[in-house]
């Protein structure tokens, strides 16, 4: 590597990174030394983007790893986003990453690759693999069959990766070659027909005659735009009229699709017959020994919940060790802001809103990290392809994709990341469908409002069971409202499960280290960010406006307490009070007539709506509104005894029922317009939750009132 040049001397060059879903194409970045990985959105859409510089003797790379795509359809939105990068955005280069021992489906994208006749270098990947299982490819006869160099390389292994690197850098210095993607001789026939008019009228459109002659035939729809009004367009007519009757004939049907679909498999197949030799293996091998037990149709789906209950278990346990020390650490730098500014309202603001807003984000951090771990652990190893199977048949009863599992299990740790786990759905409708319904898995914010009403209504014994009820009812409650959204908005029919089943392969822990840390990354980045504004704003909201007489007359009567009991109940009044008549107090009172029906005062319908910032906001909220000061916590004797004392049964089961279902925190609401594709879907979500939130509340409400 190259350390002492400016920016100025390195020579450019830009590569577009295509390959089929599961042929290694981040492990092979990976495995590139002081790459530098940036991780954004291509524009317009929710696809993932990823940016690979890196400089090498006197070049510096830049790599666009484009999504992983079976074919240049338009099916899936990467599919779309692939097609379009290497149809309409300038690079010099298509690496083209296969999977050694899956060659023949792999080539079907090649033979598309090859038709758009750019400069191209083939990355015969996990050729130790290949070896393993008695798979042998002849690399140059591969290249001289289809014009293209190409070099085996393990990503797993690091090898072959700095030849690759040197021949991309042959490739970037010399002229291109054209393609030899050859068609039956039928095809062949018309492309010749189209080229020799295009020659003989010297029309230059920007692409190779034979690659605008295989467009044409394939009936591309922005190739026939872009010639339409072109003089040559009324010669093209007759002769393309002329090609399509002929194929038709030869091949007995009109679609042509399936026409071309059969060329490429044809094409794909001749390669493969060609240079790759293969020994017998055994069929029953490993993989299909895992299979047989892990895809079982009647232990699957129970070794799959038992492995999800232990990374919860994981989770959880593993996560309140760190989350103890860091609530301590941001509690102590709360009372050390307030000690040195002292008390007044900078002190406060600091204190109360920024710190206590970033730590809200922070404490949830361990989670996050462990949780995420594991699900890359998952699938690193090809065990999630193997869960989609699974549960796609009982997922599909209710409207959902069998992929939207990963997002859903996702939603009961932060909706932030289970937002965006559902990119992992190809198809549009099932990702927005999947996106409506995260919200109902209950996140660990809402845990403490649960705790907190649950030891107050419930007896301790029966409290662990209450709980988990409350979890799986607010799962039950998103799969039928999935249900509902799927006859009524999202009419289309379902989507076939399309999914490869991958090897089992070792975990890659550099792969689950980026995995990680992009992600955590972009936790703390976005959420961190709303989270902090939204505290800050709760504060302001339940601190002014001030009413100076009032608290003068307060701070008065405070200071000439007969004990520390009376001083602590008009400490409590002024707070109350000042709450009261906060801009929050008065929407709170605006908005009571309607949770007056749920059976809630204003008080709680103030803990809803502060909720709409973060959910850990309501229990500290109520302890405010119920006189006991803001450091109240879910296990609180106290502000369980007032909850119980001031908040009727039925009152609080419909509280419950509520806080499953409605709009989730800010961040996550930000992040869900993101994913989403914009904030009239996050207007759709807040009509959706609230409406079937209150209907849930209400009626929870009224059949508690008749049998408790």
């Amino acid at each position: 590597m190259l350390i002492n040049k400016s920016f100025s001397q390195y020579k450019t060059i830009k590569i577009a990174l295509v390959g089929q879903p599961n042929v290694g194409k981040s492990m092979l970045i990976n495995s590139i030394s002081n790459a530098k990985l940036k991780v954004g959105n291509f524009s317009g859409v929710t696809v993932e983007k990823k940016q690979i510089e890196f400089k090498y003797k006197e070049y510096l790379f830049q790599i666009t790893d484009l999504p992983g795509s079976y074919s240049l359809n338009d099916y899936t939105l990467e599919e779309k986003v692939t097609k379009s990068y290497l149809e309409e955005e300038t690079y010099d280069i298509i690496l083209n990453v296969v999977d050694s021992t899956n060659l023949e489906r792999n080539l079907y994208l090649t033979s598309e690759l090859l038709a758009l006749d750019k400069k191209m270098v083939i990355a015969l990947n996990m050729c130790d693999e290949a070896k393993k299982e008695g798979v042998e490819i002849d690399a140059s006869l591969f290249s001289k069959l289809i014009g293209k160099p190409c070099i085996k390389t393990s990503a797993k292994e690091k090898t072959g990766i700095k030849d690759l690197i040197n021949l991309l850098i042959t490739k970037h210095e010399t002229p291109k070659f054209e393609s030899k993607l050859i068609f039956s001789d039928v095809i062949e026939e018309e492309i010749l027909n189209i080229t020799t008019l295009l020659s003989e009228k010297k029309f230059n459109n920007g692409i190779t005659h034979r690659e605008l002659a295989i467009k044409l035939l394939q009936e591309n729809k922005q190739t026939y735009k872009s010639l339409h009004d072109e003089p040559i367009w009324i010669e093209l007519q007759s002769i393309i009229t002329k090609s399509f009757n002929h194929i038709y004939l030869h091949y007995n049907t009109k679609d042509i699709d399936d026409i071309f679909n059969e060329e490429k498999h044809s094409f794909s197949k001749g390669i493969v017959t060609e240079t790759v030799t293969s020994k017998e293996v055994k069929q029953n091998d490993i993989t299909s020994k895992i299979d047989a037990l892990l895809i079982h149709k009647l232990f699957g789906i129970p070794i799959f919940l038992l492995f999800m209950w232990s990374l919860f278990q994981v989770t959880f346990e593993l996560g309140n060790i760190p989350m103890d020390m860091i609530d301590a650490f941001f509690a102590i730098l709360i009372d050390n802001t307030k000690e040195v500014l002292g008390d007044n309202a900078i002190s406060s603001m600091i204190a109360d809103g920024a710190i206590a807003g970033v730590g809200a984000v922070v404490l949830f951090l361990p989670n996050i990290v462990i949780l995420f771990f594991g699900i890359a652990l998952l699938e690193t190893t090809g065990y999630m392809s193997r869960v989609a199977f699974l549960l796609d048949g009982v997922f599909h009863k209710f409207g959902l994709h069998g992929k939207s599992f990963i997002p859903l299990v996702s939603g009961f740790g932060c909706s932030v990341p289970a937002y965006m786990a559902a990119r992992t759905l190809k198809n549009e409708r099932d990702r927005l469908l999947t996106l409506f319904i995260i919200g109902f898995m209950s996140c660990g914010a809402k845990l403490p409002i649960f705790v907190l009403f649950v030891g107050a209504f419930f007896a301790p014994e029966d409290a662990g069971n209450v709980l988990f009820l409350i979890y799986i009812i607010g799962a039950v409650f998103g799969l039928c409202a999935a249900k509902i959204l799927k006859v009524v908005v999202f009419k289309n029919d379902n989507e076939p499960f399309v999914m490869e089943m991958p090897k089992y392969r070792l975990p890659s822990s550099k792969l689950i280290w980026h995995s990680v840390s992009n992600s955590a990354w972009m936790y703390l980045r976005k959420a961190g960010t709303y989270i902090l504004a939204a505290s800050l704003l709760i504060w302001v909201a339940s601190n002014y406006p001030k009413n100076e007489f009032f608290e003068s007359e307060m701070s008065q009567k405070i200071e000439n307490a007969s004990s520390v009991e009376i001083e602590k109940q008009l400490k409590n009044e002024l707070a109350l009070s000042n709450l009261e008549n906060s801009y929050l107090g008065i929407v709170g009172k605006f908005s009571e007539p309607f949770f007056a029906p749920l059976g809630y005062d204003w008080k709680m319908a103030i803990a809803l709506e502060t909720g709409l910032a973060a959910k850990e906001i309501v229990v500290a909220t109520l302890g405010i509104l119920y006189g006991l000061g803001d450091q109240e916590d879910e296990t609180s004797d106290s502000l369980i005894d007032k909850i119980k004392n001031n908040i009727p049964m039925a009152s609080a089961i419909s509280f419950i029922v509520f806080c499953m279902i409605y709009l989730p925190c800010l961040a996550a609401s930000m992040v869900f317009a993101r994913e989403a594709g914009g904030f009239r879907y996050l207007g759709y979500l807040f009509l959706f939750t609230t409406t079937t939130a209150w209907i849930m509340a209400y009626i929870a409400y009224n059949i508690s009132l008749h049998i408790l």
